[in-house]
Order: structure tokens, then C-alpha cells, then sequence
């Protein structure tokens, strides 16, 4: 396990710098965040995504079902004097959010959910018309698409590509390394929510929904900051190679719309 993963707020930190120098310049060329905007965080973690949209001025909500991570986010924007309002809840159970905001990010999250059409066909509800969503995703078949990052063993979380194994020698593989039901749990869960990017486009066309642009990514920008490695963008040519694709690209920027 890396050392982001129990330290939060070194976490907050890495993911607030990058959303500061790569998210924030990528969607304000579609919507000028600022005063007034709305600004809401699907699965915001602690919430290290929405502090460079908070200090421009933007009113950003934060929603996640973890109520530790709500916590923090609570806490490490109050002690970065930054105004924010977080929810521990399911996003789809709250009322009162209608029509409410002009921006909703979800970054790393859809790659989680089970029921992806039912997730696409309520975003909408809480967007203004014409609001724009940001969504972000490691593409399935990626070195670490599995986010065997969390296990405990230093080999696992190291070794890329073990997440494609079949489940039950995944399975097997996870529990000879020691690692608790917890992790093996949500690992293999991932495996059964997984998205390529061929199905989140799909998903996108069944939605109707309007694409702004998309970005693949070779080296994710989060990289940079994590291991210091420079992002680098999946060459176009590879990029229109379906399936062969996912096994290359660390990270998927869509930018869209709902007619």
C-alpha cells in the first residue's frame, strides 16, 4: 500500500495540485468557473479535487458516502480558510439539489459503480441547462486499472495487470498475500464495475449526450505529482484502436453535455 493511501491529507494535497494545474485549465475551456458557478464533486473523497474551484471563487459541494472522508474534507478546507459544503450521503437520495449546479466532476468514480445507466441518467437532474459534466477514469485493461494500488502487500500493489486474471485465481492470489476480506472485497468488485472505454462511450451515445472533447492519457497527469513522471497524452493513433487502447491509457478525460 503507498503511503497516500493512510496519509489523507498528503492525499488532499497531491489531488488538489493537480486538479489546480490540469482539471481546473481543461474545463475552464468549456465553462469559466467562478463566482456564482456551482460547482458539484460526485465522490469527492476529502475533497482535494474542488479547492482550486473553491479559491475561484466557486460554490462546490462535496458528496461521498464515506463519512471519515467527509470529515476530513470538512477539515482540511477549514484549515485551508477555503468555503465548501460536504454531504456524507448517496448522491441519488438527496432532495433539494435539482437543476442546481453548472458543473459536476466525477474523477475516479464511475469505474466503481454497478448500475453506470442509472448513475448517467440521474446526473442530470442536478445540472442546470446547458451544465457540463467532467468525468474522469482509468481505463479497465491499464497496468493498475484494478487499483491493486490499496493492497497492503508491497509486491500486489506494485504489480500491474494482476487485476485481469480470472476472479477466482485473482481471488486466491489476494488471500495467499495476506490481504484482508475488506481489500480482496472491493477489489473484485472493481473487477465486476469495470469500464473500458468502449462501454463509457457507449453509454454516452445511449444518453445522448454531447461530447465536448475527450483525452486519453498515457501518463496520467496525477503521475506528476505522484511519482514525478511527466503526463504524456496517448498517441492519436492508438487512441482510435478499440480495446487495444485500454491497455495503454492510465487515464480517460471526457468533457460533455446532455441535450
Amino acid at each position: 500500500m503507498q503511503h497516500r493511501q493512510t496519509d489523507r491529507r498528503l492525499y488532499f494535497k497531491e489531488l488538489a495540485s493537480t486538479s489546480d494545474k490540469y482539471f481546473f485549465p481543461y474545463i475552464s475551456a468549456f465553462i469559466r468557473p467562478g463566482e456564482g458557478t456551482g460547482v458539484l464533486e460526485i465522490g469527492c473523497g476529502e475533497g482535494g479535487n474542488l479547492l482550486p474551484f473553491a479559491k475561484a471563487g466557486c460554490s462546490v459541494t462535496g458528496v461521498d458516502l464515506a463519512e471519515n472522508k467527509i470529515a476530513d474534507a470538512i477539515r482540511f478546507f477549514e484549515e485551508e480558510n477555503a468555503p465548501g459544503r460536504f454531504i456524507a450521503s448517496d448522491i441519488f437520495k438527496i432532495t433539494g439539489f435539482e437543476k442546481s449546479f453548472d458543473l459536476i466532476i466525477c474523477h475516479d468514480v464511475i469505474e466503481h459503480i454497478f448500475d453506470k445507466k442509472a448513475f448517467m441518467a440521474n446526473l442530470k437532474r442536478y445540472l442546470k441547462p446547458g451544465g457540463t459534466v467532467f468525468m474522469a477514469f482509468p481505463a479497465w485493461q491499464m497496468p493498475f486499472g484494478g487499483h491493486q494500488q490499496i493492497c497492503k502487500s508491497k509486491v500486489l500493489s506494485r504489480f500491474p495487470f494482476i487485476h485481469l486474471l480470472p476472479a477466482p485465481v485473482y481471488k486466491s492470489l489476494l488471500k495467499s498475500a495476506g490481504e484482508k476480506e475488506g481489500c480482496i472485497t472491493e477489489l473484485l468488485e472493481i473487477k465486476q464495475t469495470r469500464t473500458p472505454i468502449e462501454l463509457f462511450e457507449k453509454l454516452l451515445h445511449e444518453y445522448n449526450a454531447e461530447l465536448l472533447d475527450r483525452k486519453l492519457w498515457f501518463i496520467n497527469p496525477h503521475y506528476e505529482v505522484k511519482f514525478g513522471l511527466k503526463p504524456r497524452k496517448l498517441p492519436a493513433f492508438l487512441g482510435k484502436i478499440p480495446w487495444l487502447r485500454n491497455f495503454f491509457t492510465t487515464s480517460c478525460f471526457y468533457v460533455f453535455r446532455f441535450r
